[in-house]
């Protein structure tokens, strides 16, 4: 099974536009939220195009290729996959030419209890073609539809039948354009209208670039149907138990994102102060690691008065590490993606400031960076706390044996890493940051603790047949 966390978009435009253009733009937004490919489908009259290719967005479609996805409405979407095949069959969207003339869907998540779901879409006689979890929603979503022709009720349906991640949309041949979100609303999902044009998306920065600049969240368990008129309808079909990705916050969503009401920017500077007040440092410089945690040093430096300089430059072109989907790959990047300043670095005591610790592989090169390039001593903050445990909703947290946290005291990973003190965020620090609620916040990964049952099961099936280094749908399959 393939197991995702990219990004979603949907638009409509109540004038008769080609808005392939829109949802191209908006895609390039969200391209940190999937590296592999990318794919469009838009609606002209009752007819769905289609068109997606492996790559990155701006090496999938030209001009030429924009033109002839013809309509005023259409969704689009980016993609990694975290195991198994890369490969175009498992691209999203994926399209049905039954019913409702036919159906467009695409999500950004993960369903816990896929093989399930599965079996149930096969035993129906349904040909499965791809290893993709989305497949099964939209083949769910077919047979409910082919049956009641309304939306809504197939939807609080397939719902119930659902665990784990999922901000998905869907596209029918009839017109409709639907975005609903899981009811724990693990990955964020936003909608907006300005003028003649609403749309949906993963983030509000895929709908700014594009004017919407009047944005909301999708509530968890909330169907928001976006009608020919350019109404917007909002239903809650499932009752809600917030459980949002805090990774969303400490790492994958880009610093200019709004989610939940709050500015991501924000939450990482304060990240950032809550380790200040935590901890003590005597370093001379604080150096983030780019790009995800520069607020974060800037959160420090002004608790501190330790003064923050860019002491690593990134490649922009190398694809982000922790998303790439062989580790072997991921190994030799690491080593193109960054770069020192020997002058900001050298004979200094460094306060290195980063995100999270997933393996230890990024983090190991780039202290052995600042120690090549000179610096007297290296402390080390993270800004998220130890993670110990599998994601089963769409991060790239797959099984115990790869998390160092997990296997290893502060004082051994300080060694490993090669660090002279090592700094991790409380989990207190991390839910004061994002000021959402503990009880609101999936901190699965931190503690081991599930919200839903069969993550649950999984894990700790993972623990007691001691099978840490399986991926759990190795164990299922």
């Amino acid at each position: 099974m393939l197991k995702e966390a990219c990004g979603v978009l949907g638009i409509r435009s109540v004038e008769e536009q080609d808005i392939s253009r829109m949802i191209y733009n908006g895609l390039i937004t969200l391209q940190h939220r999937g590296q592999e490919s990318a794919g469009i489908a838009t609606l002209n009259g009752n007819d769905i195009h289609l068109e997606k290719k492996m790559g990155l967005v701006s090496r999938c479609f030209t001009d030429n290729s924009l033109s002839t996805l013809k309509g005023n409405t259409g969704i689009g979407h980016v993609r990694y996959s975290t195991t198994g095949s890369s490969c175009i069959s498992n691209i999203q969207p994926f399209k049905i030419s039954h019913p409702m003339r036919g159906i467009a869907f695409a999500h950004n998540g993960n369903l816990v209890n896929y093989m399930d779901l599965k079996k149930i879409v096969s035993g129906k006689g349904r040909q499965i073609e791809t290893t993709c979890d989305s497949e099964i929603i939209t083949h769910l979503l077919s047979d409910h539809l082919i049956n009641s022709k309304d939306i809504e009720n197939s939807l609080v349906n397939v719902m119930g039948n659902l665990e784990g991640s999922y901000s998905a949309g869907m596209m029918t041949g009839d017109g409709d354009l639907v975005a609903f979100r899981d009811p724990n609303g693990f990955k964020p999902l936003c909608t907006g209208k300005n003028c003649d044009t609403c749309m949906f998306a993963s983030e509000s920065v895929a709908m700014n670039v594009n004017g919407i600049n009047n944005v909301s969240d999708v509530k968890p368990g909330e169907m928001v149907t976006m009608h020919k008129d350019g109404n917007i309808e909002r239903k809650q079909l499932v009752k809600p138990d917030r459980k949002h990705c805090m990774f969303e916050y400490v790492y994958f969503s880009r610093v200019d994102s709004i989610i939940e009401g709050k500015t991501v920017y924000d939450i990482r500077v304060k990240l950032g102060e809550n380790l200040a007040k935590d901890f003590r440092s005597d370093a001379d410089v604080v150096i983030p690691v780019p790009d995800t945690a520069r607020p974060a040093a800037q959160g420090i430096s002004n608790v501190t008065g330790i003064p923050l300089a860019e002491g690593l430059i990134k490649n922009k072109y190398i694809y982000r590490t922790f998303i790439m989907p062989v580790q072997k790959t991921r190994d030799i990047s690491v080593k193109m993606k960054l770069n020192p300043i020997k002058s900001v670095i050298k004979d200094k005591h460094v306060l290195l400031v980063d995100d999270s610790i997933v393996r230890g592989t990024t983090s190991k090169n780039m202290v052995n960076l600042l120690k090549n390039a000179g610096a007297k001593k290296v402390d080390f903050w993270v800004t998220c706390p130890p993670i110990i445990s599998p994601c089963f909703y769409g991060i790239d947290i797959s099984n115990h044996s790869e998390l160092i946290a997990a296997n290893h005291s502060i004082k051994e990973i300080e060694k490993k890493l090669g660090v002279d003190k090592l700094c991790y965020q409380t989990k207190e620090g991390l839910a004061d940051a994002i000021e959402l609620g503990k009880n609101n916040i999936c901190m699965a990964c931190l503690t081991g603790e599930y919200p839903t049952k069969k993550a649950q099961e999984i894990s700790d099936n993972m623990k007691t047949q001691k099978t840490l280094g399986r991926r759990y749908w190795e164990m299922e399959g």
